[in-house]
């Protein structure tokens, strides 16, 4: 079993300053496990006892009718699933995070965003730290199995099976159960068929800025559904929605966000591409291989959502991903090359947006000085300091 030890040692950090911890990310990407692992191994022995309530077991759900009864008395760590199914347990998370004493901490772990479980924003307010958990990302694994996070995605069952094709398979139930029983769950009342088909077709346009109206007019759906069921795939931690960054210049500069399906499995099942060769040779993969090294890149940078952005002008150049960081401007260009060179777009926007370096990201294994602010490093090599 891989230990992520980046993310016990946050939990550990959290549970020791806040009453109430909430671990949030998508189903299935390892939090019960970090959980379970925080409970054996992280903790004071005064919080060693475990109690876990499962909100996907009809018996644990009936146990929490009475809320307050049912976790007043208890001490420990107290670990709820799937809060999200549950949410208005939050409520009476406020009572008992007032009332807790050093021997209890409360872990919710939940598959929707804050800001789509909106109890938690409005009842817990200063008693709550919240903590994002992601599928497996390239620091986490062996040296070596690169490309088979980057085919299958960081989705433990997906990244460990036996084959690719036992891979897919996995990825073909993750996705049915995620339209026919998770959406529903969090009170998302929308025909499976209908948010397949703009998944699908949103997976055509990672990458790329978003436009509302041409994927409205291809699926017969309206800019606010569109926009709608996007916003439904971001809280759920399948799509980034990465903004733009605006700078004072003269120049007309992007306004709509970038999209890329966070997961680069998923993104593969959803193109139908089922191994490396059949990557390899398919028009998306410079596209694949930016997603990816995104997603790797903002990992490893411990940027937050709010730190994050892309930069483009109409005619003139984009820069792939902005870091704001630590009094930082950093910028990245993600090149699925193993010759990278500095562009025009490069001078550019290390110009315009005064960063300190701009990375090439690339598919090489040294790292270099293109110029004075230009450096080229592979994706493995890179670190944030």
């Amino acid at each position: 079993m891989l230990i992520r030890n980046r993310y016990l040692d946050e939990i550990q950090r959290a549970l020791s300053h806040f009453p109430v911890l909430a671990l949030l990310g998508p189903r299935q990407c390892g939090k019960t496990t970090l959980a379970r692992e925080i409970a054996k191994t992280r903790i004071p022995e005064n919080l060693s006892k475990l109690n876990y309530f499962d909100l996907e077991d009809s018996e644990d759900l009936a146990r929490l009718e009475d809320p307050k009864l049912a976790l007043g008395q208890l001490s420990g760590l107290v670990v709820i699933d799937e809060i999200q199914r549950k949410p208005e347990l939050f409520k009476a998370l406020r009572v008992l995070a007032d009332r807790a004493e050093s021997t209890t901490r409360f872990l919710v772990l939940g598959s929707a965003s804050r800001d789509l479980i909106q109890q938690s924003s409005e009842s817990l307010a200063g008693r709550i730290c919240y903590v994002e958990i992601t599928p497996f990302h390239l620091a986490e694994i062996k040296i070596g199995d690169g490309n088979n996070l980057w085919l299958r995605g960081g989705f433990p069952r997906s990244f460990y099976a036996s084959s690719d094709q036992e891979s897919w398979i996995w990825r073909n139930q993750y996705i049915r159960t995620y339209l026919e029983q998770d959406l529903p769950n969090l009170g998302l009342r929308i025909p499976p068929a209908h948010i397949r088909r703009f998944w699908m077709m949103l997976s055509h346009s990672h990458g790329q800025t978003f436009n509302a109206s041409q994927l409205g007019s291809s699926l017969d759906l309206s800019d606010h559904t569109v926009k709608r069921y996007l916003d439904i795939l971001t809280s759920t931690f399948m799509v980034r929605q990465l903004s733009p960054w605006f700078e004072n210049t003269k120049k007309r500069q992007i306004k709509s966000p970038k999209i890329y399906l966070r997961d680069s499995g998923i993104f593969h099942y959803l193109l139908g591409i089922q191994n490396h060769e059949s990557l390899l040779v398919n028009q998306k993969l410079g596209a694949s291989w930016e997603g990816f090294a995104l997603e790797q890149v903002i990992n490893k940078s411990g940027a937050t959502p709010e730190e994050v952005y892309f930069w483009g002008v109409h005619g003139s150049g984009e820069l792939d991903l902005l870091i704001i960081k630590d009094g930082k401007r950093v910028g990245f260009e993600i090149k699925h090359t193993s010759s990278p060179a500095v562009t025009t777009s490069m001078k550019l926007a290390i110009r315009e947006l005064n960063l300190d370096t701009l990375f090439v990201i690339f598919k090489g294994t040294n790292k270099f000085q293109l110029s004075d602010k230009v450096v080229a490093c592979p994706l493995s090599e890179f670190i944030w300091d």
